[in-house]
């Protein structure tokens, strides 16, 4: 199997130096056909997507990231049209000077290359690493999870059925087999891979940075918590603690830890009430509990321990700390953030500069939900990953995060002492 691969990979490699050279008008063109393609095979990509979730409880988190409905096929489409209506970065001009001894200095953007996404449950994935990549200029390697196997394959498919379509090498993308094996020869494909974009569970994640010898981008967990302050609005925290909370419980965003001023906890009835109706389980601290114990069902309602804080929960499932100061909810938070999204319901301007200054994350909320952590949701159409680094890139990374920069001199004979 790895000399298979490698194979693969170096035909990946030779696509992508004549994928940077194609039009934007060309790939403007045939995004849109692929839009198209994905809308006309609704039903088939619903039949073969069934045969990946028949193999998976319902109660499984994995099984809401693994569903394509009608709407979120038509919604994959939307998003392929919406990159491709927007301007592709490569050779765009970031900075020029001119030095005294009359040397032009450019910095002009360019694709990574090859870029590699290993990825967990999530079919759309597939439709947004290829979009974002091919407007970019960048071939893509697609290794999914065996629990969305047919899901892929159908949707690799659709995209090397537009391509031929349009007379473009299938070798601009590439699927790889779901086993292990195939990953560890991924991993260690130097000189082929340009970047690799781990995106999925903490031990993924983990698993790559600790065997890649190729540049690794981390899409780490994402441990959300949303600060309820002493001067917090409860009716707009009501429902942005729902909307975090229960719009998707399967995704990154979703709210884990609900932090509250200790003068406001006999507000929590009110902030809470709305998650009752969704079966959120609770997990609260001795003074959450006692304010909830009364009017929260008791069904839904757990005493929680040291455990039940720093969970990414990806279910329906919060926790709640009580804290005595904005400096107690900054330090709960540090301890326990991901590095992904917070958020604080505040009126206090003092309190929110304070938080927007000290909380280090890759998206920082004030009086709004996280569940606006997305490529879509920022103008980017969509996204490729959500990086908790700092390095290249930081939060939902797209167009201008697939690209890096090359210096161009341009002389008339100089030369250096």
């Amino acid at each position: 199997m790895k000399n298979i691969i490698t194979d693969a990979l170096r035909k990946v490699k030779k696509a992508s130096y004549a994928l940077e050279q194609l039009s934007e008008e060309n790939r403007t063109l045939i995004l849109r056909s692929l839009a198209a393609n994905l809308r006309l095979a609704e039903v088939e990509i619903i039949r073969e997507n069934q045969k990946d979730l028949a193999l998976l409880s319902e109660s499984d988190p994995k099984y809401d990231r693994l569903l394509l409905t009608e709407a979120r096929i038509q919604a994959m489409a939307d998003d392929i049209e919406s990159v491709a209506a927007l301007c592709h970065p490569n050779n765009v001009l970031i900075e020029e000077n001119e030095r005294p001894n009359g040397l032009r200095i450019q910095k002009r953007r360019v694709p990574l290359g090859v870029v590699a996404v290993i990825y967990e449950s999530r079919p759309n994935v597939t439709i947004d690493v290829f979009t974002l990549c091919f407007k970019t200029g960048n071939a893509c390697i697609l290794k999914g999870g065996k629990e969305a196997f047919h899901s892929n394959q159908v949707l690799v498919s659709l995209i090397l059925k537009t391509l031929r379509n349009h007379q473009q090498t299938s070798d601009v993308v590439y699927l790889m087999p779901p086993e292990r094996e195939a990953m560890n020869t991924l991993l260690t494909a130097t000189g082929l891979v340009d970047v690799c974009i781990p995106r999925g569970s903490s031990a993924l994640i983990n698993y790559v940075r600790d065997h890649a010898k190729i540049p690794v981008i981390e899409t780490g967990a994402g441990i959300v918590h949303v600060y309820f302050d002493a001067s917090g609005d409860v009716q707009k925290g009501r429902l942005i603690i729902n909307n975090a909370k229960t719009r998707r419980v399967s995704v990154c965003n979703a709210l884990d830890t609900l932090v509250i001023h200790q003068s406001r906890v006999n507000d929590l009835p009110a902030l809470v009430d709305l998650l009752a109706a969704s079966h959120v389980i609770i997990f609260a601290d001795s003074l959450s509990y006692e304010a909830l114990v009364s009017f929260y069902p008791k069904t839904l309602l757990r005493q929680a321990t040291v455990a039940d804080y720093g969970q990414e929960f990806l279910d329906y499932k919060m926790s709640i700390k009580t804290v005595a100061s904005l400096d107690d909810a900054i330090n709960h938070i540090r301890h326990y953030s991901s590095g992904h999204s917070e958020a604080i319901i505040a009126k206090d301007s003092v309190a929110i500069t304070t938080f927007l200054n000290q909380i280090d994350a890759a998206v920082v909320y004030v009086n709004a939900s996280t569940a606006f952590t997305d490529g879509g949701q920022f103008g980017m159409g969509a996204e490729i990953g959500i990086s908790t680094q700092k390095l290249h890139a930081r939060g939902p990374m797209a167009l201008d995060a697939l690209t890096s920069y090359k210096w161009i001199v341009l002389g008339d004979g100089q030369i250096r002492s």
